[in-house]
């Protein structure tokens, strides 16, 4: 199996050809830390879907169905398969919505609050045992050429949101 940056170097020369290297690491990086998700998931009951709701509404509180899908950038049919399954474990609950009757919020229960809080304590130890070599800056520098390569693609794919 060749790495990445092998594999790259096989293509021809291109303008942006580290930036292009940057973009092929992305596929095993995403690969490799659902790996690392669902290995922390296990025996918690949890799937990397209702994991995602539930660090959501820890992050943001209690909002749609509609919004959830927003914030995760998949459909909303299957958030709600996520959020049904998270109601059905006692993780959230449905909250009526001032804004609109029809239209609940969900939002965590303290057993669903315990629990992403329990997750994400493990992953951020997860993520201290190799971290201690990258600077902060560094962290910086990755974010902002993410969001640029994000920012990129939508629009090449056009894309708004």
């Amino acid at each position: 199996m060749l790495s990445v940056t092998r594999e790259c170097a096989l293509l021809p020369a291109m303008k942006n050809d580290d930036l292009f290297k940057l973009i092929c690491l992305t596929r095993p990086l995403l690969q490799e830390i659902e790996l690392a998700v669902q290995e922390n998931l296990i025996g918690t009951g949890l799937t990397v879907g209702m994991r995602a709701v539930l660090q959501i509404l820890f992050l943001h509180g209690p909002m749609t169905v509609p919004s959830l899908a927003r914030q995760l950038e998949i459909q909303r049919q299957y958030v709600q398969e996520l959020v049904n399954r998270n109601c059905e474990e006692g993780y959230t609950a449905r909250e009526s919505n001032p804004a609109h009757k029809r239209s609940f919020l969900i939002a965590l229960t303290p057993k669903g609050k315990a629990l992403i809080g329990q997750v994400l304590d493990s992953e951020f130890a997860n993520i201290e045992t190799f971290s201690h070599d990258i600077s902060h800056e560094d962290v910086l520098v990755a974010l902002r050429v993410s969001n640029q390569i994000l920012e990129g693609f939508r629009i090449l794919n056009r894309r708004d949101d």
